[in-house]
């Protein structure tokens, strides 16, 4: 009882984005002061065992650059957790790095989460953030979270769409009433375009790269449609015909090709939604248009595209990166009128 007095007393309410590429933490009365990568070194030592030798971007810039008895991991895999004690590790560093040495921190904690887990996968994130130090765990619906961050009016009799693409899902949904009217979680998205990449070098010019680099060309010059003036950008990899480092130039043009698929799948995805929505919210939707966030929005004229697929105004949120997380932590700044939304587990 006294414990957790103190630990109330002490402890700062806190909002995570477990994302699969990044994981983000908003701090009440703080706002987000961390973003780092979703990844974790684990070194292999056949004395003492695996043993953490790196966490968030340190760890990120190890990726494909390890030794064999250094693996990087991602711990989260299509916006869930893939593997346990790798996420419950990278957690408590978050936490311990944001509080530094206050031991008796114990916070509340929100997780976001895709709005097709299952209870299952819900139990693991649970689980995950009780041992990395939470006195309380909620979840929240991602969508639900990109809607309150977006600033959209949630808890309206009208409708609002958020389209939430991430790095491992994408999140479609129609909200009305501070409740998901229709959602669907496409586990496609920013991790399955820089597939797309590799696998088009990989098989065109026979030239081996990886995720770093794909997600570097996916920045620098990837588009969802063709552009009048084309980019060039060179590309380092392995020659998978000679074994040898070779250099080729990629045009933007090829980029688009290589990640039709992916961008066809998101589209009917959105499109699919809109056809489940019933007429009175459609009809709002038609004037307040799509609200996209999460770093896949970012991709350029990603929102051309879906505007002239679709007919409908489409903008893309303020700050797409820290939509989700912000959303989550403004849940804690009005938790009266916002817990509603909430799942506690």
């Amino acid at each position: 009882m006294f414990f957790d007095l103190v630990s109330g007393i002490f402890s700062n309410d806190m909002a995570i984005d477990l994302g699969t590429a990044n994981t983000l933490v908003y701090v009440r009365g703080k706002g987000v002061i961390l973003s780092e990568p979703s990844v974790v070194a684990v070194k292999t030592d056949l004395k003492r065992g695996p043993r953490i030798v790196a966490v968030g971007r340190d760890a990120k810039k190890m990726l494909g650059r390890t030794p064999d008895n250094i693996r990087a991991i991602r711990p989260m895999k299509d916006g869930v957790i893939a593997d346990f004690e790798v996420t419950e590790v990278m957690l408590k560093h978050f936490i311990f790095k944001i509080h530094h040495r206050r031991f008796l921190v114990k916070p509340r904690i929100v997780v976001c989460v895709p709005s097709g887990i299952t209870q299952v996968e819900m139990r693991a994130v649970r689980d995950a953030a009780k041992s990395a130090g939470a006195r309380e765990v909620y979840l929240v619906e991602e969508p639900l979270a990109a809607a309150i961050g977006a600033n959209l009016p949630i808890t309206e009799p009208t409708s609002s769409m958020i389209v939430d693409i991430g790095g491992g899902t994408t999140e479609v949904a129609i909200i009305s009433m501070s409740d998901v009217v229709y959602s669907k979680s496409l586990r496609v998205a920013g991790d399955k375009i820089d597939t797309a990449i590799i696998r088009y070098i990989k098989q065109k010019y026979s030239l081996l790269i990886g995720e770093r680099t794909a997600e570097m060309i996916k920045m620098a010059i990837g588009s969802a449609c063709q552009q009048r003036e084309e980019s060039v950008i060179e590309v380092k990899g392995r020659d998978l015909i000679a074994g040898i480092p070779k250099v080729i130039a990629i045009h933007s043009g090829e980029v688009t090709d290589a990640i039709a698929e992916p961008i066809r799948a998101i589209l009917e995805t959105i499109k699919t939604a809109l056809e489940q929505t019933p007429p009175e919210l459609a009809s709002d939707i038609v004037d307040r248009g799509i609200v996209l966030t999460g770093g896949g929005s970012l991709l350029k004229n990603l929102d051309e595209v879906i505007r002239r697929d679709t007919g409908l105004p489409v903008v893309v949120a303020d700050d797409p990166l820290s939509t989700v997380v912000v959303g989550s932590g403004i849940i804690f700044e009005n938790f009266s009128v916002l817990k509603d939304v909430l799942v506690r587990c």
